[in-house]
């Protein structure tokens, strides 16, 4: 996939066409309201300026984003996911940046032996405990259609009424980590969304980098959980 060489600023401390993310970053880290994509070439970012239609703030029904559908900014705090394993199953990572209140917040760990669905699991959990406050709406963006279909069309809830079955007898994996994202989503106001991976986002992107770092580190934890 070609590398994403522009990042065009529609709203930020300087609005612009900008070629590289750190430049790009500068002026939409810890901005309330950021709107700003990146493009493969100039011709695209100065198209999408002249119309940049993601980042609108607006109330949305929960569902899953289609692959040609970006994110939109649809709640009070916003959160990025991403979460892997080398070679799956192997050391794992996960990394999350949470927006709130015009500041970015960034969290990350390791573990020595898990699986890509766990990191990504995970990495929900990790940000969800936490956001600095229950009462605001959330919106949840990750490029894992397993967890966002699981909880959205409510495959998790249905495999723990009937003791982590899955519709067709078979045991649901990684109930552990469903039963713990299922108790903190409880009463809280949250919307889970697909976002295609490695397209291009800066903040799936950075999430991606979080987690590979972390699973390539050292100390990692143990991921008692994980039945391999």
């Amino acid at each position: 996939m070609a590398k994403k060489k522009f990042y065009a600023v529609a709203s930020g401390r300087k609005p612009g066409i900008y070629t590289s993310w750190p430049e790009a970053e500068t002026q939409v880290k810890g901005y309330a309201g950021a709107k700003f994509k990146g493009f493969i070439s100039r011709s695209e970012a100065e198209a999408w300026m002249d119309d940049p239609q993601w980042g609108q703030k607006k109330k949305q029904t929960r569902k899953t984003l289609g692959a040609k559908q970006q994110p939109t900014s649809v709640a009070d705090i916003e959160i990025y996911t991403d979460g892997g394993a080398i070679n799956n199953p192997g050391p794992g990572g996960y990394g999350a940046v949470i927006l709130a209140k015009g500041e970015a917040r960034e969290l990350s760990g390791g573990y020595q032996h898990t699986t890509n669905n766990r990191m990504e699991l995970m990495a929900c959990i990790k940000a969800i405990e936490a956001l600095p406050t229950r009462k605001e709406s959330v919106a949840l963006f990750s490029d894992s259609k397993y967890v966002v279909n699981g909880i959205s069309i409510g495959w998790a809830r249905g495999w723990r009424k009937r003791g982590w079955l899955k519709s067709d007898g078979n045991p649901a994996v990684n109930p552990d980590l469903w039963e713990k994202l299922l108790d903190l989503i409880d009463g809280l106001d949250i919307s889970f969304h697909w976002v295609k991976g490695h397209a291009g986002h800066p903040l799936n992107e950075r999430c991606d980098q979080l987690a590979v770092q972390s699973a390539r580190g050292n100390d990692l934890e143990e991921d008692s959980g994980y039945r391999g």
